[in-house]
């Protein structure tokens, strides 16, 4: 008789001490939870022993990655639904509620008969390896420049028909600048118009963006505002792509893209630095470092704008909690470190920068991601041809999650206006700040 479906239901509630909050069908054909919930399929009980072995969000992320688990149904009110399985979080740990609960319960005289007809349903056996799309061995210190670009290789160098498939044609792979009826394309370039009005680009303005990607933001600045503008970038992909952009507009004079560390560039002044999406990967332990550089790269009046994802102080006195979830740090970003918005000011205000502007636009990544994950889903088979069914699967939950994320006020974005303010005094900001939205 079809059965594990309300077994497992059952036993999850259990373990977990509060109601699945959506259905499950398993790979005997049954059905149990909430009628009209979206349902997580379950195809193979090695999604079990994955969850047993690495109880929480890792261990899910595993069986989705692999194919064991599909969700049925509307993603991201799956993926909302099971949010406070995961991101409820103990402050004195900082890890999410159904790690702990599933791991105690392996130990709570209470809950070890659930506990050992769970590992029985799942089945005998070592815990599967993880699939390749994960990032084994780490070698190096931490935010080493040879580590970073380790990191930065396994996320960008993924390829660039895959990227252009998600992405479309604007190549952008940051936060849109969105308004009504906008399409995507409309909210990348109304995003990189902002950016460069907030800068104060004008003809023959050095420009310098750190973290360049393909090009997008460089060849906007000297197309739109005839600036003189510098790309650097550790994935010599991106290098290649954005080079050959440059080429084909006829703008190879004005654009020069590097393969280059932030730490490394030493031909400065510029008139203003673009830094968009890209300190995220640059840690805590550098971001005093990352701050003194581009201040150092910047003549007197010269401006910043720093685009940066921020996670809000879920425990100010734990720096574990400003680090990226375990599912995107080893599969996405590896490394990668989210801290909340008023940790950058400050940080930016110790390297001597003056903010003079922060603009929250959390509700615009929102949009952009539904986006991207509209983009994979309609161009699907392509996308995994020029990759992998694995790494199509690692972006589909990604973009869907993260999504959620930011429209739970879970995560920000922000863009921060700073500049090297001279001793005069003199920044250069206009009294009327918003003038600049045009």
């Amino acid at each position: 008789m079809a059965e594990a479906a309300p077994r497992l239901t059952a036993l999850a509630e259990e373990l977990l001490g509060a109601p699945l909050p959506v259905r499950i069908r398993a790979w005997d054909g049954s059905e149990a939870g909430p009628p009209g919930a979206p349902t997580l399929v379950v195809h193979n009980r090695r999604a079990l022993r994955r969850l047993l072995w690495r109880p929480g969000e890792l261990g899910l992320a595993r069986a989705w990655v692999a194919g064991e688990l599909d969700i049925e149904g509307d993603v991201y009110e799956a993926l909302d639904r099971l949010a406070g399985l995961f991101w409820e979080r103990n402050p004195a740990t900082g890890k999410g509620r159904s790690a702990l609960t599933t791991a105690a319960a392996l130990r709570d005289p209470g809950l070890r008969a659930a506990a050992r007809e769970l590992i029985a349903l799942a089945g005998a056996g070592l815990p599967p390896a993880p699939p390749r799309e994960e990032v084994r061995r780490r070698r190096g210190v931490l935010h080493s420049p040879r580590r970073d670009k380790a990191a930065i290789s396994h996320h960008y160098n993924v390829g660039n028909d895959f990227y252009e498939r998600v992405l479309g044609p604007s190549m952008v792979y940051s936060c849109a600048y969105w308004e009504d009826g906008a399409t995507l394309e409309d909210a990348q370039r109304a995003k990189l118009d902002l950016i460069c009005r907030k800068l104060a680009l004008k003809p023959g303005d050095r420009l310098l963006d750190v973290g360049c990607g393909w090009g997008s933001m460089v060849l906007h600045a000297a197309r739109e505002y005839g600036a003189a503008a510098v790309g650097i970038t550790l994935s010599t992909e991106q290098a290649a792509y954005a080079r050959k952009r440059i080429a084909d507009e006829g703008l190879t004079d004005r654009v020069e893209i590097r393969v280059q560390d932030y730490r490394d560039v030493r031909d400065g002044p510029y008139e203003a630095v673009s830094s968009i999406g890209m300190a995220e990967h640059v840690g805590s332990a550098q971001y005093r470092e990352y701050a003194a550089s581009l201040h150092s790269l910047l003549k007197p009046g010269g401006r910043l704008l720093n685009h940066q994802i921020a996670r809000r102080p879920l425990d100010p006195g734990n720096e574990e909690s400003y680090h990226v979830d375990e599912f995107i740090d080893a599969y996405v970003f590896p490394d990668g470190e989210l801290a909340p918005v008023g940790t950058t000011v400050s940080l930016l205000e110790e390297a001597g920068f003056e903010v003079r502007d922060v603009e929250a636009i959390r509700e615009h990544y929102a949009l952009t991601l539904r986006q991207w994950v509209t983009n994979l889903e309609a161009d699907w088979a392509e996308a995994v041809r020029f990759s992998s069914p694995g790494r199509a699967r690692v972006w589909k939950l990604y973009m869907a999650a993260s999504a959620v994320s930011f429209e739970r006020n879970r995560i920000g974005v922000n863009q921060i206006l700073a500049v090297r303010t001279p001793e005069s005094g003199t920044s250069g900001i206009p009294l009327r700040t918003r003038d600049w939205r045009g």
